[in-house]
């Protein structure tokens, strides 16, 4: 086995918030990890398929995106997430990842 250079090894306290709800066509568990690390940005965890994405609520007007990340079929169903992360998700000011 070859070398490793180590490029980062962080440890941090993190809150970690678990939320389910459903639309008129989906149930979603979801776990949202703030951090400072990812430029500020939460992870976002499907709990039911274990896909995540690193989200602000800029990303959010990307339907597309939620769509690719979270392998999302329908538009709609995209819609009501990005619409629902809208509210919960809180803006962070970017940070600087590497110093």
């Amino acid at each position: 086995m070859g070398l490793f250079e180590k490029l980062y090894d962080e440890h941090e306290k993190v809150q970690v918030r678990f939320t389910g709800f459903t639309t008129e066509d989906t149930r979603y568990d979801f776990g949202v990890i703030y951090t400072n690390f990812f430029f500020g940005k939460p992870l976002i965890v499907c709990m039911q398929t274990g896909r995540s994405a690193l989200l602000d609520p800029a990303d959010l007007d990307n339907i597309e995106y939620l769509q690719k990340a979270f392998h999302i079929k329908e538009t709609k169903q995209a819609a009501d997430l990005a619409e629902f992360f809208q509210s919960e998700l809180p803006i962070i000011p970017f940070q600087p990842q590497y110093e």
